[in-house]
């Protein structure tokens, strides 16, 4: 091993002890988080990957915060203009925030929230769906929130007005949004790369399994590791072998993903959910959401079916 490769090696290892240490700080707020990423977004797959896009900005940007920041406010704010970002490089229009003369009182719920959220993004900008969802659901006060979103205290309270009249005239019962998008369509060799995949796995064939690999696959683990090569894979998460879990294809928020199944006492469990992209009848793009807790719960309720929360390396029912 070369000094560089050895310097890299502990270089990695202390950022993987300082991410531990990140994760315990922020676990009291992640499962919020999540959910104001999906409501911000409109979907659970976007969301999901605004979430993940947070902490890694979060975790990453920490070093430039010189004065003690609240944890909460500090991940609603990477989260919030990460998201106005990424719509403003879609040239879609994000919204001002005019600052009227209206009363600064407390603001009052009395909103069907739970159909208000379905119409956001059909009705509002980003920055005005981020300012409703930050006081209402979230419970922010306005000077928090016109930190985060970059404005006055006075036009956060106005937004919200102006926000609840026109939501009161709307009919709450139809146009849902958090639909998600159409499933995602697959030419027929597509189809068919991916039902052999899921055969080799519930065969135990890891060589069936590799046959469907480009050598050049990357391997994404969200938020917990990435392989760039089938030799990787082979050499790192499946050195030893396929374990004795079930394949089930399902579609999850209309997008077509695979279900590994572990059978327990209880029932079925959800160990783990991916999707692939294949390309030349090759898998060239996995994604696994094995260390995705939010995510795995969230779909577990989607599809009616239970999540497995005691598993390697994580014990998430231990958190």
């Amino acid at each position: 091993m070369t000094r560089v490769d050895e310097e890299t090696q502990l270089f990695v290892e202390k950022s993987r002890e300082l991410r531990e240490e990140f994760s315990n700080l922020i676990i009291s707020f992640r499962e919020d988080l999540w959910n104001y990423c999906r409501y911000l977004t409109g979907s659970a797959w976007d969301g999901e990957d605004l979430f993940q896009e947070t902490l890694l900005k979060a975790y990453g940007g920490f070093y430039q915060v010189w004065q003690p920041e609240n944890p909460k406010s500090y991940l609603y704010r990477v989260a919030t203009n990460t998201w106005i970002d990424h719509c403003r490089r879609e040239k879609r229009i994000v919204g001002s925030l005019e600052d009227i003369d209206e009363p600064s009182e407390a603001f009052v719920d009395n909103l069907e929230l739970e159909f208000a959220l379905e119409h956001l993004v059909n009705h509002f900008t980003p920055r005005q769906v981020s300012v409703f969802l930050l006081v209402h659901v979230f419970k922010f006060k306005a000077d928090e929130v016109a930190s985060i979103v970059k404005t006055t205290r006075g036009a956060i309270y106005s937004t919200i007005r102006r926000m609840e009249k026109r939501l009161s005239k709307l009919d709450l019962n139809t146009n849902p949004v958090l639909d998600e998008t159409t499933a995602n369509t697959l030419t027929e060799s597509q189809k068919e790369v991916i039902q052999k995949y899921i055969q080799a796995m519930n065969d135990g064939n890891l060589e069936g399994v590799f046959s469907l690999l480009s050598d050049h696959l990357h391997h994404e683990a969200s938020l917990g590791f990435q392989e760039f090569s089938k030799e990787a894979i082979r050499k790192g998460s499946m050195q030893h072998g396929l374990p004795p879990y079930r394949a089930e294809e399902h579609c999850l928020w209309g997008r077509f993903v695979i279900l590994k199944i572990v059978d327990s006492e209880n029932g079925p469990l959800i160990h783990d959910i991916q999707y692939q992209d294949v390309e030349n009848d090759k898998i060239v793009y996995h994604r696994s959401y094995y260390f995705r807790k939010e995510f795995i719960v969230a779909a577990a309720i989607e599809l009616g079916m239970t999540p497995e929360l005691d598993k390697f390396p994580i014990d998430w029912d231990k958190k």
